[in-house]
């Protein structure tokens, strides 16, 4: 995994691609090689659906290889919906399968001056692009199979649906799972938009042929592998609780925690969380001959996904996520988890984000477009987006455009990003991560829910602001190295919690490399990602007044605790005082 592949699609002659050693870039993956591409060769005030912008997809440092749990795909870009830099990211198969061919990075660079639709299939063989108009304003299921009729079965897929090439902010990239279907996403930050400006529709892998990668220490590696899944199978929530549950057995932990957002974010409790928990979807899942336990990738060891069939039994979509079942169920006061499910499978289809649009939804309704609990009117909003209506162009570019559009001041974003599923005022640490993030509201940046709800890594009480700042910045800095390794972000409950399966991880990347890298290394790891993304963000206009929730989080108390988000803004300009 040594080249990184250039795709310029403002070729006089077509697209031309350009395969180099990976330079000044060396040692970096996911994230890490994502932000410093962006941060190094895109003009950071450029438009970002312009030919400056850059779309960078990176597998990470031991994707690809036999460590467990290492099959996440970074992809980087200037944000359509943020106006800054952005990493998103995805589970699925692609990342195992484009590091097995070879590359660090696919870098799409530029723009074509004609209207063609474009598809690139890479094997071991080589790189091939061509146009294939007869794949335009296609739903990403349908997408999928075209290409396996195509290519066969043995492919994967990474692509956009129509509302990545309708260039919408709240568009997603697709990545197929084991099954072959496009439901894994990386769904934040409208990075679907900046593929659709490049006209790339789909980018196909087949890495037939091709082995895993290998270690340089075989022996010390197989060792550390074996230590590291040993740790995520005996924490109580990689070991028990995600694997049995999925990502949704938070749904009754923070609702009961009273920070589960509930008709855009005006109460922290929903009367109906019973009914769309992870409990009653694995019972649902089980019931209908689906699956409640499911892996995203070959691979992991946690299994936090599932299968959901409809009524008559039939596959609808993957588990839907604990984030997916709140923005498009208590977010929008609907309980009924066949219409989340055919929304989630919706978003999937169309190619968005399902936090991004679940709070556009909850936004819309509040401004009167539908009623709160109205889950028929919801699909038909979703179905809007879809068909690229009027209407639908301004839902599928965020609750922030969305609360603009229609006079609404409660508009749940940062940096123009919809907050995920935790309300800031109850878990203040989660407000900070939001607040200050390079990426916009985004709990993955720094999940402080851990330590504030489920006391992994200690506990600073979620209700008071004494602690949170330095919970964020650590927290911070850590997610961004492992961003960086493709490793799932879920192995963090493990190794805050065990510091044997942090050493383990440490001796995964050295044995891997022939390092000898240290915990501090880890962490300087994450600094200098992070100081990167601020740099450019920076460039980019922003500036501490950015580095704030909105104001009514501040003035407005949450039911059931009634409490205001405290942190002071000269305590949040602290986050990055390292």
């Amino acid at each position: 995994m040594d080249t990184i592949l250039r795709i310029n699609m403002s070729g006089k002659n077509g697209p031309e691609i350009k395969k180099e050693s990976m330079g000044d870039y060396a040692g970096l993956g996911g994230r890490g090689l994502t932000s410093m591409i962006i941060a190094r060769e895109v003009p950071p005030t450029c438009h970002p659906l312009g030919e400056d912008n850059k779309l960078v997809i990176a597998p990470g440092m031991l994707s690809g290889s036999a460590a467990a749990i290492s099959g996440r795909m970074s992809v980087g870009c200037k944000s359509p919906l943020t106006g800054g830099i952005k990493e998103s990211n995805s589970g699925g198969q692609p990342a195992q399968v484009l590091a097995r061919l070879g590359y660090a990075a696919i870098v799409l660079e530029g723009r074509p001056e004609n209207d063609d639709l474009y598809k690139i299939f890479i094997n071991k063989d080589g790189v091939k692009i061509e146009a294939d108009n007869s794949l335009k304003m296609l739903p990403n299921y349908d997408l999928v199979e075209k290409m396996k009729n195509e290519h066969g079965d043995k492919i994967c897929c990474i692509s956009i649906g129509p509302a990545g090439e309708m260039k919408m902010s709240a568009a997603s990239i697709a990545f197929t799972d084991m099954e072959l279907r496009p439901s894994r996403h990386a769904g934040r930050g409208g990075i679907g938009a900046v593929m659709g400006s490049k006209h790339v529709k789909a980018i196909v892998l087949d890495d037939t042929g091709m082995s895993t990668r290998e270690p340089k220490e075989p022996e010390k590696f197989k060792e550390a592998n074996k230590l590291f899944t040993e740790g995520l199978k005996k924490h109580p929530v990689t070991g028990e609780g995600l694997p049995a549950y999925g990502t949704n057995v938070l749904a009754n932990i923070i609702n009961e925690a009273g920070a589960y957002p509930t008709n855009n974010f005006q109460k922290g409790q929903f009367e109906g969380t019973s009914k769309i928990s992870g409990e009653t979807l694995a019972e649902l899942e089980t019931e209908r001959g689906g699956m409640a336990t499911h892996g995203c990738h070959r691979g992991c060891v946690i299994r936090c996904s599932g299968i959901f069939h409809d009524k008559d039994g039939k596959f609808l979509t993957k588990q839907p996520e604990y984030e997916t079942v709140w923005a498009h169920g208590a977010n929008c006061g609907i309980d009924d988890l066949d219409s989340i499910a055919m929304m989630d499978f919706m978003d999937d289809n169309y190619g968005l984000d399902t936090i991004e649009m679940g709070a556009t939804i909850a936004v819309a309704m509040e401004a009167g477009l539908a009623e709160f609990g109205d889950a028929e009117a919801a699909i038909k909003l979703l179905k809007e987006v879809g068909e690229g209506t009027p209407l639908g162009r301004i839902l599928g570019n965020g609750a922030a455009i969305t609360a603009r559009a229609y006079g609404i001041e409660r508009a749940p974003v940062v940096k123009g990003q919809a907050m995920p599923a935790y309300d800031p005022r109850a878990v203040q640490g989660i407000g900070v991560t939001y607040a200050t993030s390079t990426m916009g509201a985004d709990h993955t940046s720094g999940y402080a829910i851990a330590t504030n709800v489920l006391k992994v890594g200690g506990y600073v009480d979620p209700l008071k602001e004494d602690g949170q700042i330095d919970l964020s910045r650590n927290l911070q800095i850590a997610t961004a190295a492992i961003d960086s390794t493709g490793m799932c972000l879920f192995i963090a409950f493990a190794i805050l919690d065990q510091p044997e399966t942090f050493q383990a991880l440490i001796d995964l990347l050295n044995s891997f490399y022939g390092l000898s890298m240290t915990a501090d290394d880890v962490t300087e790891l994450g600094k200098k990602i992070l100081k990167a993304e601020r740099e450019f963000n920076a460039k980019a206009g922003f500036t501490s007044k950015h580095d704030r929730l909105p104001d009514y989080f501040k003035k407005e108390p949450v039911a059931p605790h009634n409490v205001t988000f405290t942190v002071k803004d000269e305590e949040l300009d602290k986050v990055f005082n390292w």
